[in-house]
């Protein structure tokens, strides 16, 4: 079906895609109540919006009733065939294809929003069926190649294909439109928040992620997008994944802002026993960091859209676990009780870090996880794939329930996405601001500098104050160093592994002040 390096290929596109001058141009209103040109009898105008099918009733739990039943019957992917001039669309062919001016829905209709259906091709070839819901009353976008600007003559005598997904527009002060989230290939979708670029992707579902036996990829098989109105400030979502193991019926409220919010409410429903699936997964690509700048030879010192994971444990421990771009692939489990939160942040703000004036790593959004209601035990996994090329997104993360699940049975979850500069609560302990490494005095040996700032340093005098719990296993430290600039609240701790003859430790490093922590944990999986 789709690869998650393909999406990231094809979401590195809408960096340069004028959502604004798509959405804006010329033309009709865009409105989702346009009529068919052809069933008035006017076949030759060129239509300025996309028909619509015979309405039927809608209601809130139609995707939980629908998702219910497909459950209970064996999978049946959905027809993928194309007509032949999009069975083998290049990607340069595929990202030319653009939307005629003034076709996105309700760009005239001052609702706070605009939809703009995207075109089938590439490696998006999986239909999903858009419903525009509006009073109670469903309705199927119909597509329309007239609607589509192709770069030179569009084809002709082109059925009904259908659509690959959507994007979501939010308006700007000149009247324009931005990107604000955009729903394509299998269950992924990403947003951003005002003022920042596209970074990492989300999933409506993880399942076998990094399992020898191989990854499954659910899809959007429907969605029905409740038309909203100005004074809701919000756009509500339903949705319908389907795949070999599971259905699910989702609800997403995308509001936009300067932070972007996604509420995301779902329940699956399993055909088959399902023991390995992730809750609110996100991918993002890190090729070389402060932490791993040996691994890429690249004339930028740092090739990133998140430098690591942060949790905030049910236990209330904040962490900090820089990401790094392995030799072999590397799983880790973080094990906990109703996680309070956690994401992929993207901390090093500072252009000269990245020095990259196509990508601006340095301005990607960091996608935070707040879990709504309690999410019993589990554990947030880190998968950590080698990578060699930025359009390769190879850092994955999400919640794994420990609760299995059941042929027949079903399970519920719900949380808020935040798709901002940094998480939405900040730990009131002083956070790790830089992690780098490089090689030690002799042998196998390693040496890393973690710098500490702000937070309870701010207020200590003396480094002595300051006790430093550092540990490895396996392996040991050979040795250890700390630098305290009081007037500046920074603390940095230099240290040297020797892993002996392991090819892996674990490294974990905390600040402490009489007996309680003033820092965030620090945790790292090194491995030779």
């Amino acid at each position: 079906m789709i690869d998650r390096r393909g999406v990231l290929r094809l979401s590195l596109a809408a960096l340069a895609a004028p959502a604004a001058a798509r959405a804006q141009g010329e033309g009709g209103s865009g409105g989702a109540a346009g009529a068919n040109p052809a069933a008035s009898g006017s076949a030759e105008a060129a239509p300025t919006a996309f028909p619509l099918a015979d309405p039927t009733p809608f209601s809130p739990d139609m995707a939980t009733n629908m998702a219910r039943a497909l459950a209970q019957a064996p999978f049946k992917p959905v027809a993928v065939g194309l007509p032949d001039p999009f069975k083998s669309l290049s990607y340069d062919q595929y990202v030319g294809i653009h939307l005629q001016p003034g076709a996105a829905l309700w760009t005239k209709d001052n609702v706070g929003f605009a939809i703009e259906p995207l075109h089938r091709g590439f490696i998006f070839s999986t239909p999903m069926r858009i419903d525009v819901v509006e009073d109670g009353v469903a309705r199927r976008l119909v597509y329309d190649s007239r609607l589509f600007d192709f770069g030179k003559p569009g084809p002709t005598g082109i059925g009904d294909i259908g659509f690959s997904g959507f994007r979501v527009l939010a308006p700007l002060e000149d009247g324009g439109f931005f990107e604000l989230a955009t729903f394509q290939g299998a269950s992924f979708f990403r947003a951003v928040g005002r003022g920042l670029g596209p970074g990492p992707m989300a999933r409506a579902l993880a399942i076998k992620t990094a399992d020898p036996a191989g990854e499954e990829f659910p899809f959007f098989r429907q969605v029905w997008i409740v038309r909203p109105t100005l004074a809701d400030a919000a756009l509500t979502i339903y949705a319908i994944i389907d795949s070999e193991s599971v259905a699910g019926a989702y609800r997403f409220t995308l509001r936009p802002g300067e932070t972007t919010l996604i509420d995301t409410e779902f329940t699956l429903f399993a055909r088959a026993a399902l023991d390995h699936y992730g809750v609110a997964a996100m991918s993002a690509t890190h090729v070389t960091g402060a932490i791993d700048r040996g691994r890429s030879d690249d004339l930028r010192p740092q090739v990133a859209e998140a430098d690591g994971l942060q949790m905030l444990t049910g236990g209330g421990e904040w962490i900090w676990r820089p990401v790094s771009n392995p030799s072999t692939l590397q799983v880790s489990s973080f094990v906990d009780d109703n996680p309070r939160g956690f994401g992929l942040l993207q901390r090093d703000r500072d252009f000269s870090h990245y020095q990259d004036d196509d990508q601006h790593w340095e301005n990607r959004p960091s996608l935070w996880i707040e879990p709504i209601g309690e999410w019993g035990a589990g554990a947030v996994q880190l998968v950590e794939i080698p990578s060699d090329a930025e359009v390769n997104d190879n850092i994955i993360s999400y919640w794994r329930p420990k609760q299995t699940l059941p042929a027949k049975g079903e399970i519920a979850f719900a949380y808020r996405q935040f798709w901002r500069r940094s998480p939405p609560e900040r730990p009131p302990l002083a956070a790790v601001s830089t992690s780098r490494s490089g090689r030690g005095s002799n042998g196998r040996r390693r040496r890393f500098v973690v710098e500490f700032s702000g937070g309870a340093l701010a207020s200590i005098r003396s480094k002595d104050d300051i006790a430093v719990k550092l540990s490895a296993a396996p392996g040991s430290i050979a040795s250890q160093r700390t630098f305290f600039s009081p007037g500046q609240g920074v603390f940095r701790v230099l240290f040297e592994l020797d892993p002996g003859g392991d090819v892996y430790s674990e490294l974990r490093l905390v600040l402490e002040a009489q007996g309680k922590p003033i820092s965030e944990t620090w945790i790292y999986r090194w491995t030779a």
